[in-house]
């Protein structure tokens, strides 16, 4: 009889009789070593392997990682999801797509695996994002489930950040230990209120006679930014040397990376003792908005400049700008009233 070599079967013996398997933790092979049959199931066991059950989660997510819509996805978002999308594969891979279909069945084992990261709610939370994504292809596009069992579960995390606002000494502190470079990114992003990643791709020829009119990257390019070139505004551009084509740029003349951006200012961040203070970049969208609803300026506008719906302005003033500065704006401007009458 001629034998042929398989690679990685794996040989267990438990009383008295011998079993083989495809590899270890693989599937059991039928016959006896070098018959037909050990070698016909030895093939199946492969081909399957190569070929997973469409029926089962893993299968879900390994399409859900070849859709359009992943590879749409940002560069780094695809870096930090990958490693999320392999531990959703071997946590949920066995069970099958239908057993989704049952929310009241599959969500308790949905909390049992976020449950995992129960001590870093932030960690919980977004490997429960990427798993809402994932059922929710299987929803639309694929129609392989009714509904996302994701909605509804409750997120592990809260945190009111709606007085989270940079104030001016908190501005005036970090600008005394920071270097020019970062400096001049957090002033653009007090007077424009633009996300950091637009701020840092925003180029001199998206600056126009009247307004920076920018497509924001967080809406793939479907929402524009428009923000008026008021005087504060045009003060803070001529201060900006052009080194490149991107307004702003690192100690190098070169455009900044986002981690090379985030090293630089959580370290002057620390060195100005702000970190007890839990201020993070993206706050200071909330000082542009403030600036702006302080100002006067309507919800409509604000919306223009923001990249936002009216909707979310009206969200987003509430998030930041907060009651108590929305109060002292009331009170001020019915003063102004009550003089002008």
């Amino acid at each position: 009889m001629v034998r042929i070599e398989l690679k990685g079967i794996a040989k267990a013996t438990a009383k008295g009789r011998t079993y083989y398997y495809a590899w270890r933790g693989g599937p059991r092979l039928r016959g006896e070593p070098g018959t037909p049959e050990f070698i016909a199931s030895y093939n199946e066991a492969v081909e399957s392997h190569r070929s997973p059950d469409q029926s089962l989660f893993k299968a879900l997510v390994t399409t859900y990682k070849a859709s359009a819509e992943y590879k749409a996805l940002a560069e780094s978002t695809r870096r930090n999801w990958s490693p999320w999308l392999d531990r959703i594969a071997d946590y949920f891979g066995k069970l099958r797509i239908a057993q989704f279909d049952r929310p009241e069945k599959i969500r308790p084992i949905i909390r049992c695996w976020r449950n995992k990261w129960a001590g870093t709610p932030r960690t919980a939370d977004y490997g429960m994002q990427v798993l809402s994504r994932v059922l929710s292809h299987a929803v639309d596009p694929l129609g392989k489930i009714a509904s996302n069992p994701c909605d509804g579960i409750k997120h592990l995390y809260t945190a009111d950040r709606s007085e989270t606002i940079w104030t001016d000494s908190d501005i005036a502190a970090i600008k005394q230990t920071c270097s020019a470079e970062v400096s001049r990114a957090v002033d653009l992003a007090v007077y424009t209120g633009l996300r950091l990643s637009d701020l840092l791709r925003a180029s001199w020829s998206h600056v126009g006679e009247d307004a920076i009119t920018l497509a924001t990257g967080k809406s793939r390019g479907r929402r524009e930014a428009i923000v008026p070139l008021y005087d504060e505004l045009r003060d803070v551009l001529l201060r900006i040397p052009k080194r490149s084509t991107t307004i702003l740029t690192n100690s190098k003349g070169r455009p900044w990376t986002a981690d090379g951006f985030g090293s630089s200012f959580n370290s002057a961040k620390k060195k100005a003792g702000l970190n007890d203070k839990d201020l993070h970049f993206h706050d200071l969208r909330g000082t542009a908005a403030t600036k702006f609803y302080i100002a006067g300026l309507p919800i409509r506008v604000i919306a223009e400049i923001l990249g936002w719906s009216e909707g979310q302005v009206d969200r987003i003033i509430r998030r930041y700008v907060g009651r108590a500065a929305a109060t002292k704006e009331a009170i001020r401007r019915l003063n102004e009233s009550k003089k002008r009458t």
